[in-house]
């Protein structure tokens, strides 16, 4: 089978997407979807993204993480996703789309800065020395000192196995306070199983908790080693988040197709 695909990336996070709007890749398996996220045997990236149909909506998106396993919730595969739609010719001054974690709406600004919103969030456990929270995916966000020193894979991966988060897995951010509104995060992504160069809903995750205003509107400027998003809300209380949206760019790396022999 021939694989038409299109490679994308947000901030450095990179994913495979198939335009599936007529069912083509209805039957793709996980081990397929492994295959081709392989960064030594396929075509290489942190996660699978189908386009596909949605009734009442311009498409519906389907992740799958890097090894093969239906993923959830996807920020920075949103963003990239939105962005191929446009590519694809579905011009929108608002998109509309189905995701695993419900409805979302995006917009593509004057400066080619795709702007995703996220599900509100209403509920955060505070810990003494870390943070969870849903923000379509489940996160651990830990706020640290000379992040560039933090071992981010054997400390993330410890975490993510530890047994409170083992049989679902969590991803796990380490964060650091760098001005007063902007921060610094390195995620350890389930499902990759390494540090990923940026993760969307754990940049969000940290921007909520960093946030500076203690009510109404924040704007939380993000780094990553893939590059620089940034985070708009407004904050209710100090566990609940509204009007969430994840700014950043997304941009085609290249196209081609693949044969899968199997």
């Amino acid at each position: 089978m021939d694989i038409h695909f299109h490679k994308y990336q947000g901030t450095g996070n990179d994913f495979v997407i198939l335009d599936n709007r007529t069912g083509a890749y209805d039957s793709l398996s996980g081990k397929q979807v492994l295959h081709l996220c392989d960064r030594k045997f396929g075509i290489g990236a942190d996660g699978l993204l189908l386009m596909n149909t949605a009734a009442g909506y311009d498409f519906g998106m389907t992740y799958f993480n890097a090894d093969g396993k239906p993923g959830s919730m996807c920020g920075n595969g949103g963003r990239c996703l939105v962005k191929f739609a446009f590519h694809m010719g579905v011009h929108k001054y608002t998109y509309r789309f189905t995701a695993s974690d419900g409805i979302h709406e995006a917009e593509i600004d004057n400066h080619n800065i795709i702007r995703l919103k996220m599900n509100d969030v209403s509920r955060v456990e505070q810990h003494h020395h870390h943070f969870i929270l849903n923000t379509g995916s489940p996160h651990f966000v830990k706020f640290v000192s000379d992040i560039e020193n933090v071992d981010v894979v054997e400390t993330g991966r410890d975490i993510r196995n530890n047994k409170p988060y083992a049989a679902e897995g969590i991803n796990v951010n380490f964060v650091e306070q760098i001005g007063p509104d902007s921060i610094f995060v390195r995620t350890y992504e389930r499902g990759v199983e390494d540090e990923t160069l940026s993760c969307g809903t754990g940049v969000t995750a940290a921007a909520l908790i960093a946030a500076h205003n203690p009510r109404g509107f924040n704007r939380v400027e993000v780094k990553t080693p893939g590059g620089f998003l940034s985070v708009e809300f407004t904050k209710i209380s100090e566990t609940d988040f509204e009007n969430i949206w994840l700014c950043g760019p997304a941009e085609m790396v290249f196209e081609g197709k693949i044969n899968m022999k199997w």
